[in-house]
């Protein structure tokens, strides 16, 4: 039983990964817009990405625990080129690519840098998820927010607890996944919440 519901937790991660940000472009896409997406929020979801994916491979995960990460990213860089052309941002684009870039490469410089990053990384990866509650707080509208990919990625922190608790119980890893599990079932429900206003308006 153990073995099926760990494959079966993630092969659906990696299902659900490989499509999670495409609502979220197709939206931004067919608008032309990002009205409702927080370029701030996107940017510290990257970093916090990154931070998880290459502490992920410093202690050697197994590479099943972590795979959907490689997928995750590609998906946010191009989401966020799409954010900051539709809002004229486009110069920005190459000083977070050399940002990103010099930090992958410096969080294993000494063992405690990345230790610390990893546990700073849930901190950051919480502001992004409440950097696109303020957004939609602020503005009372969900605008091009998808609710698709933020319950996509409240059923991924669901399964990876699942898989962590069964692999590596690594307890810094389940505290940022209950945590993001909270935070996004959080979007999830006010990305609807103002939809719903809208239509009744």
């Amino acid at each position: 039983m153990a073995p099926t519901l760990l494959e079966l937790a993630h092969w659906s991660t990696w299902a659900v990964c490989t499509v999670i940000k495409l609502p979220q472009l197709a939206a931004v896409l067919a608008a032309r817009s990002a009205r409702g997406v927080s370029a701030g929020s996107l940017l510290l979801e990257l970093a916090g990405f990154l931070v998880f994916l290459r502490y992920q491979i410093y202690y050697g995960y197994p590479l099943q625990t972590y795979l959907e990460y490689p997928i995750i990213i590609a998906q946010d860089v191009i989401l966020l080129l799409f954010i900051l052309r539709f809002s004229g941002n486009m110069k920005q684009a190459l000083f977070y690519a050399v940002t990103f870039w010099g930090g992958w490469y410096m969080l294993t410089l000494r063992k405690w840098v990345i230790d610390l990053a990893m546990n700073l990384c849930t901190l950051i990866s919480a502001a992004s998820k409440l950097a696109q509650l303020r957004c939609l707080w602020q503005t009372k509208d969900s605008g091009q927010a998808s609710a698709l990919t933020w319950s996509m990625s409240a059923y991924t922190c669901a399964a990876r607890i699942v898989t962590t608790v069964m692999t590596t119980n690594d307890l810094a890893v389940l505290i940022r996944f209950i945590t993001m599990l909270i935070l996004n079932i959080w979007v999830t429900a006010t990305i609807l919440h103002y939809r719903k206003t809208k239509k009744t308006d």
